[in-house]
């Protein structure tokens, strides 16, 4: 499925690491988002209910990253996708959470985890 909607660089406050103090203090995540969809029903009626509301998708990925805290952000990667994949028009949908203030003592630009999912 060649169509996809593009969701990049959604900044969410978190709490998210295996530390103490990540939990306590929180840090910012951002989040880029790739759902696969045919987008010829929309295209051709030019109706929002005919494709993926992506302002219905930054906001469930933003309540996923603000809510329960995980130790790994892998974990929050994958409760995106498993939930932005419930909507059955979707035959994929990959996640990038990133962690650019991740708790590494060395000069470091990002550190990100990406998952992908198909439906099955």
């Amino acid at each position: 499925m060649p169509d996809r909607i593009t969701l990049t660089g959604l900044r969410v406050f978190g709490r998210h690491g295996v530390f103490e103090h990540e939990k306590r203090d929180g840090q910012e995540f951002v989040v880029d988002i790739v759902a696969w969809l045919d987008l010829a029903p929309a295209a051709a009626s030019d109706d929002l209910t005919q494709t993926l509301h992506y302002g219905e998708l930054a906001q469930l990925a933003a309540d996923i990253v603000g809510g329960e805290p995980y130790d790994l952000i892998e974990s929050v990667a994958g409760r995106i996708a498993d939930e932005v994949l419930k909507d059955s028009r979707l035959s994929a949908v990959e996640v990038t959470v990133h962690k650019p203030s991740a708790p590494i003592p060395l000069n470091f630009a990002d550190v990100a985890v990406t998952v992908h999912r198909e439906r099955g």
